[in-house]
């Protein structure tokens, strides 16, 4: 939604997003809290992750779904959710409750837990078989380096596998995976997957803005960014688009800039 018109602003496109997606994380957000998120966001969002185990606590789950749905979004379970199932083996269970809950997307992920890759693949490919796949590429916990050509072939083998878009694991802190501790990114292992993998493919994890920023500079506005806070999402956009203080001066002419700056 545009409110009045303003030039230079770059083009986002249009939902339903292949690329330029907005995956936003609720890590138990209420009804109400839904609803008004909806009114203020939904346009402006694309998936719902229902973060890490919490739909198993939150209350009023279905109708909360339900209302994502309603309004054109996408919902799914966090992938440590997945795992919990899986490590207790009760995928099957998984299944059962993918339809319970009318859920259309769901997260094949081993950040917690150590899964041959082969074993994940099947995953993917079974549940691609009636659900829109991510799959999430990274370890969660701090220090386990994975090798730039490590993260290309398992990446490129989930895609072929049926994914519908891999995630660049980052965790909720935004300090693992892709990340340093401090935050920042690994920029020469990011370029080395960009050279080999889609950036329409990947979906990255950025809860941070100065991640953001990082991302859309390097990208552009049509970015897939995901963890985005249910308060940011707005603000995200703003980054996108280049009227944000961080990205202010991204899509204006040289002659603005000259004068201005």
């Amino acid at each position: 939604m545009k409110n009045f018109e303003l030039p230079f602003i770059p083009e986002r496109t249009a939902k339903p997003r292949e690329n330029g997606v907005t995956m936003m994380m609720d890590k138990g957000l209420s009804l109400r809290q839904a609803e008004d998120f909806i009114e203020t966001s939904g346009d402006l969002t694309d998936v719902i992750k229902l973060g890490f185990g919490t739909s198993y606590v939150s209350n009023n789950l279905e109708q909360k779904i339900k209302l994502y749905h309603d309004a054109g979004l996408k919902v799914y379970l966090g992938g440590t959710l997945f795992e919990s199932f899986i490590i207790r083996g009760m995928f099957d269970e998984y299944r059962k409750l993918m339809d319970k809950l009318k859920l259309q997307v769901c997260e094949v992920s081993d950040g917690s837990i150590v899964m041959n890759h082969d074993v994940k693949c099947k995953y993917i490919s079974t549940l691609a078989k009636d659900f829109t796949v991510l799959s999430e590429v990274g370890s969660k916990e701090e220090g386990i380096l994975i090798s730039p050509g490590k993260w290309i072939s398992m990446m490129t083998k989930e895609l072929e596998a049926g994914s519908w878009k891999v995630i660049a694991e980052a965790r909720e802190s935004g300090t693992v995976g892709i990340y340093r501790p401090n935050g920042t990114a690994h920029s020469a292992l990011v370029n080395k997957i960009l050279k080999k993998v889609p950036m329409d493919k990947i979906l990255w994890e950025a809860p941070i803005k100065a991640q953001q920023v990082w991302f859309i500079k390097l990208l552009g506005p049509n970015v897939n960014l995901g963890n985005i806070g249910y308060e940011e999402v707005i603000p995200l956009e703003t980054l996108r688009i280049g009227l944000r203080g961080d990205t202010f001066f991204q899509y204006l002419s040289d002659e603005m800039i000259s004068e201005y700056k």
